[in-house]
């Protein structure tokens, strides 16, 4: 879609250039003109990464995808930048050196969520224009929200504050990786890199390009985020003799074990007769329970349809135990899970093929909540197996993290509140999100630094089906692509000013 230089676009840069200011940003009427100038190119960009995925669950776009990285990171201004080969998928650290006094460090992700095109609307790696009733025009395609989308406003943000002839108000320190969709296997290897980590140690944060503006406006800050572990449970002839190599006839049930039964015994185990807690032993030993400013913060951010809205986008009509939509909020934000993703095993087409199955496959995931390590999951889970007999279940452990907090008085949120009240924009505090992103490798030791997500825009569809991300607003009050750009440029000026404080 072309967007010419017309009434509508130069209008589109005044306001743009009129926004309310959290900080001086020199030259600001010429970024955002910029920023409007570059419109078309910067959405080619985009369009161009999101047709290069890289999956590690598939192997896919590797280390096609770092070179990728690479080069956009070089495009951006980045004065050095090099792949960083680990154990897996390699990732890319690059530097951009403005002679400021303060260095903000920049986490991105260039992987992507698997797809399966018969679900999708539109080809998930065309990243096509659409029109979203009463919002605008969004571009579906895989990767556009999470990350992609609100990575590229950020690189569009830099590109444009040089192109108007400024320093940066900062310095950056890049890392991104290519395995976060498989719970950042190696990336503590990453950060493990002397080099690295001398670079990381001058910031005063971490924060991930994110796209966290809501249909009415209003914003989101978070101060951190669950940690995640992905593992598998499998039972069948590779782990024990007992059952058979491949599936046999069904009759052989009465003499041989069903790795499928053995399986769902060891599935129950671990978790209570309620079907939702967690029952390993020892899970809850040290599990930090929220503080009284975390529940008022969670009280503070339910809005007036809040919970209606919320059960509808999930389609479920009530919350474990029917509880209330604060408490349920409560459990989102604290409950440590023990979650199965899916179970595979035997034949699963039409009809019945009477088999014994030769092999069943749990993949589950642990979402940990502070102070709670993958270390110590791991562990209680193969003890909590090994104390009933379970010797014959195999546990793959294949990525994983651990929690993240952050400060709320810290220069990265400070500078976020600061912004948002600024500009008009209503936000809302989180404890922590549900979810999970590794800022516990920045968060933690050696580095022990802030880690936070930023960034304004909407989109949805994450790891599903039609991901998209606004490119252009109806509404005034909700960001589209230069808009949030230009939240970009607009932030770093604002942590530079916070971080002198």
């Amino acid at each position: 879609m072309k967007r010419a230089w017309t009434g509508w676009t130069l209008a589109a840069v005044i306001a743009l250039a009129s926004a309310p200011l959290a900080a001086e940003t020199p030259q600001r009427e010429k970024i955002a003109a910029t920023v409007a100038a570059r419109h078309d190119a910067t959405l080619e960009a985009l369009k161009d990464w999101v047709a290069l995925p890289t999956i590690a669950a598939e192997k896919r776009g590797t280390p096609e995808g770092a070179e990728y990285m690479l080069k956009l990171a070089l495009d951006a201004g980045f004065q050095q930048a090099k792949i960083i080969p680990t154990d897996g998928v390699p990732a890319v650290f690059a530097t951009l050196d403005a002679g400021a006094k303060t260095t903000v460090g920049i986490y991105f992700m260039y992987d992507v969520k698997q797809f399966d095109p018969a679900e999708w609307s539109t080809a998930p790696l065309e990243a096509t224009l659409v029109d979203r009733p009463g919002e605008g025009t969004a571009i579906v395609g895989r990767g556009v929200v999470n990350q992609k989308g609100p990575e590229m406003a950020f690189l569009a943000a830099i590109k444009a504050i040089q192109a108007s002839g400024q320093k940066l108000p900062v310095n950056l320190v890049l890392v991104a990786e290519g395995e976060e969709e498989v719970a950042s296997t190696h990336f503590d290897q990453v950060v493990a890199v002397p080099e690295v980590q001398a670079a990381l140690a001058k910031a005063i944060g971490v924060f991930i390009p994110s796209a966290n503006q809501n249909r009415d406006g209003s914003a989101g800050i978070t101060l951190g985020a669950k940690g995640a572990v992905e593992f598998q449970l499998v039972v069948g002839g590779e782990t024990s003799d007992k059952y058979p190599k491949t599936d046999i006839h069904s009759s052989n049930y009465a003499r041989i074990e069903n790795p499928a039964w053995r399986l769902v015994k060891a599935l129950d185990t671990l978790v209570a007769d309620d079907g939702h807690t967690p029952a390993i032993d020892g899970w809850f030993e040290n599990v930090q329970p929220l503080t009284p400013r975390q529940r008022e913060l969670i009280a503070q951010s339910i809005k007036p349809g809040a919970e209606a809205g919320e059960k509808a986008l999930l389609g479920v009509g009530r919350w474990i135990n029917d509880e209330d939509y604060r408490t349920s909020l409560e459990r989102f934000y604290s409950q440590p899970t023990v979650n199965i993703q899916g179970l595979v095993s035997g034949y699963t087409g039409e009809g019945g093929k009477t088999v014994l199955p030769g092999r069943a496959e749990a993949k589950l995931e642990f979402r940990l909540v502070p102070n709670m390590t993958k270390a110590e999951a791991v562990s209680k889970l193969q003890a909590h197996l090994a104390r009933r007999g379970f010797d014959d279940v195999r546990v793959t452990v294949s990525g994983g993290y651990g929690p993240n907090e952050t400060a709320e008085d810290s220069a990265l949120i400070r500078a976020q509140k600061k912004l948002f009240e600024a500009q008009g924009i209503p936000y809302t505090i989180r404890p922590r999100n549900a979810g999970s992103w590794p800022g516990v490798i920045f968060n933690g030791p050696p580095l022990n630094l802030p880690a936070s997500q930023f960034g304004l825009g909407r989109g949805g569809g994450a790891h599903a089906p039609n991901e998209w991300f606004l490119i252009t607003s109806t509404d005034p009050k909700v960001y589209g692509l230069d808009e949030v750009t230009m939240a970009y440029v607009d932030y770093l000026y604002v942590i530079a000013e916070e971080a002198k404080k």
